[in-house]
């Protein structure tokens, strides 16, 4: 099957040589590298023509086409992942941030996976965290995003919607997936990030996966369009004193779109994902609608919660805690 990789870039000369050095010394190569380019000031662009022109002079048999999008205006880092996506004509995707490096059996490790699994959608994996330097963190991605052994077991299992109706677990920089998914999963919709949206849509729909062996180093420098963050004790509660308008209603955005749109994905959703998608949409809705008044809000969410719903459909006690305590 061929590779295409789809690398979106926004004023990212500082580590875009070293990124691409890594894409292009795999040792199974991609046929085609699309790089969509959201309106750099920088170099970003020069450097990647001038990095794939030196490899090709290097490697005289190797056959990767480069395709190089330019936005005169920004269109943001899920609309432009999309562009980028659109126009990659490999049977597989590799997702790539412009900041990472890829370790070289990356591409080889996880074809192989859709080579023997027909059914597979979408494929991720655990990443190294480096600092600006490249220098381990001593953490991997997976371990800072709290992914826990039963969020694990749920992907391992088929059921990785289960997981995903709680919350998001999938990194884009860590993802390969099939190209029909990609295209079949537009037009992304802008209440969600692209890499959550194609994990949705593909455990939605079919099977994905998660490889728990890193195969990127993902970089922590400061000026990611996304990065991770890890929360001490206070950060966590921190969290409590945040009005909660806006992320609620960033939540019920999104699970309106999933309901209004999954009964129109292809495959066609089971009756089971899709009777779950209405009932995340249904809680998402009573979280949303919850009185100013702290005492006003007690006999709703102790009603979800014992149905269940803050475990299937968020972080349990760490939502319901917020819902009680947090300031419109």
């Amino acid at each position: 099957m061929s590779i295409s990789v789809a690398l979106c870039t926004y004023n990212g000369a500082a580590y875009l040589a070293e990124q691409l050095g890594s894409i292009l010394n795999q040792t199974v190569p991609p046929s085609q590298i699309v790089v969509s380019d959201d309106g750099s000031t920088d170099a970003s662009l020069a450097i990647t023509k001038q990095v794939v022109t030196d490899w090709l002079r290097e490697n005289p048999s190797a056959e990767v086409d480069l395709i190089v999008l330019k936005n005169v205006t920004a269109l943001g880092v899920t609309a432009n992942f999309e562009q980028a996506l659109a126009a990659c004509t490999g049977d597989l995707i590799a997702l790539c941030d412009q900041d990472d490096v890829w370790v070289p059996e990356r591409l080889a490790r996880m074809s192989a996976e859709f080579e023997r699994r027909p059914g597979l959608l979408l494929l991720h994996a655990e990443a190294r965290l480096v600092d600006a330097a490249g220098m381990p963190l001593g953490l991997t991605l997976l371990q800072t995003l709290g992914v826990s052994d039963a969020d694990r077991a749920a992907v391992h299992d088929g059921r990785a919607i289960d997981a995903l109706l709680r919350r998001n677990i999938v990194t884009g920089a860590t993802m390969m997936v099939r190209r029909k998914l990609a295209l079949g999963a537009m037009p992304f919709p802008e209440a969600w990030v692209h890499d959550e949206w194609l994990a949705v849509v593909a455990a939605s729909t079919g099977l994905i996966d998660l490889l728990d062996e890193p195969l990127t180093d993902y970089r922590q420098h400061g000026n990611n369009q996304i990065g991770v963050t890890t929360l001490n004790a206070r950060g966590k509660l921190g969290r409590l004193t945040v009005p909660r308008t806006a992320r609620n209603g960033r939540l019920l955005s999104r699970a309106e779109v999933l309901q209004q749109r999954a009964s129109r994905f292809e495959p066609a959703v089971s009756a089971a994902v899709l009777a779950l998608i209405d009932a995340k949409f249904a809680h998402e809705r009573m979280r949303s609608a919850l009185s100013p008044h702290r005492m006003l809000r007690v006999a709703p969410i102790v009603r979800a919660w014992s149905r269940g719903d803050y475990t299937r459909f968020g972080l349990g006690g760490q939502d319901v805690l917020r819902d009680l305590v947090q300031v419109v």
